[in-house]
C-alpha cells in the first residue's frame, strides 16, 4: 500500500459520502500519513486503508463446510459449498455495489433519476411503443 500512496491511482468512486468521527489515536495516525505522504489527502487514506481493511476481513471470514457437494478435488474428495459469512457478504457487496454504480455520477441510473417522474414515464412509455 505504501508504494502506492508514492504513485497516484484512483478506482472509481461514489456519489454517496460517507462521514466517520475518528478515536484520537486513529487521527492522529492518519494526520501523520498525510505528512509523510503529502500527495495524498486525509481521505484518500481512509479510502484506501478502509479498502485493505475490508480484503482483509473477506479472506480472514472462516470457511464453513455446508450440506451441498459443488465440486470434487484432485483425489476425488467432495468440496462442500461455504456455508460461512462469506458467501453472504459477497453477494451484498455485489448487489450494494450495483445499486451504487447506477448511483454514480454520469451513469443512466443517475441520470435517470434526476428527471422529473413525469418525463421518466413518458419515456418508458415511448420505448414500450404506447
Amino acid at each position: 500500500m505504501l508504494e502506492s500512496w508514492r504513485a497516484t491511482a484512483s478506482a472509481p468512486r461514489t456519489a454517496r459520502k460517507f462521514a466517520v468521527h475518528l478515536p484520537l489515536d486513529e487521527a492522529a495516525q492518519l494526520q501523520a500519513l498525510a505528512e509523510m505522504f503529502p500527495g495524498r489527502a486525509p481521505e484518500q487514506l481512509i479510502t484506501e486503508l478502509l479498502g485493505a481493511a475490508l480484503k482483509e476481513l473477506a479472506a480472514a471470514m472462516p470457511y464453513v463446510a455446508g450440506k451441498r457437494v459443488i465440486s470434487t478435488d484432485e483425489q476425488g474428495d467432495p468440496i462442500y459449498e461455504d456455508a460461512g459469512l462469506t458467501p453472504r457478504f459477497m453477494q451484498l457487496a455485489r448487489t450494494y455495489r450495483q445499486r451504487l454504480e447506477k448511483q454514480a455520477p454520469g451513469s443512466a441510473g443517475a441520470k435517470a433519476a434526476k428527471r422529473p417522474a413525469a418525463r421518466r414515464r413518458a419515456s418508458r412509455a415511448r420505448r414500450a411503443g404506447r
